[in-house]
Formats: C-alpha cells, structure tokens, sequence
C-alpha cells in the first residue's frame, strides 16, 4: 500500500499576509482559495514538489509559528538561497552540515521555520561491503 504525504497544515495569524508570503516571496504555487463561511482553505505548492502547504481559518488549532524545520530538499542549495534572497526573504548563510549535507534556513511571519536542505549524491549511504 503507498502512503502519501500530500498537505501538510501550517498555521498562521493573518491568511493574506501569510498567501502573500508563500506565492509571491517563496514561490509556491497558489493551488486554491476557498471561503465557506468562517472556514478558508489556502493551498499552495512549492515547484515539483508533490506536497503542498495549507493555510487558512477553521483548520488547525495549533498557535502559529508552531509548525518548525519543514524541509524543502533542493538540487542546488545556493541557487535557492540567492532565489529568494532576490524574493526578500532573509535566508542564513548555507551551512555544511558534513557528509554531503548543507542546510540554509528561513522563517515565515510567524515564525514558522523551513530549511533549505541539499544532499550530494552518494550521501549518507552506508558503505557497500
């Protein structure tokens, strides 16, 4: 049986300060906004990724800025650091974590934070015997 992690909820203060946020300094793609009543579903998803982000009302509990390191695993770290840099979103520098990893890391408004991570290939493969 697959199981697939495809929405994972994120939860913010201000819907529209946070859509903002994600579309037009992060990137992701605006996959819907619907409203039914007090309720209101965001969906927005990074480019090929096959996981997407929900933000909205009437969705979780959780106080925002809760939600902390989500991942989003890039094929050249630095070129994604200076993408949204150029964004004005404020990125650390990359850190090399060793074994091939190298990490950077941002946070939304609330404080939700995300790390950019790359993996060189080969790493953290145990040894072939």
């Amino acid at each position: 049986m697959d199981w697939k992690l495809e929405l994972v909820p994120i939860p913010v203060a201000d819907v529209e300060r946070a859509k903002a946020f994600y579309k037009d300094k992060v990137g992701f793609h605006l996959d819907h906004d619907v409203r039914n009543g007090e309720l209101r579903v965001v969906q927005l998803t990074p480019h090929g990724s096959a996981c997407s982000i929900v933000i909205g009302k009437g969705i979780i509990d959780t106080p925002p800025g809760s939600v902390q390191r989500l991942h989003l695993v890039v094929p050249d770290i630095r070129a994604a650091r200076a993408e949204l840099l150029g964004r004005g979103v404020e990125v650390t520098e990359v850190q090399d974590l060793g074994g091939g990893i190298t990490m950077a890391f941002f946070d939304d408004p609330d404080g939700n934070s995300w790390a950019l991570q790359h993996i060189a290939p080969g790493a953290g493969r145990p040894p072939q015997s």
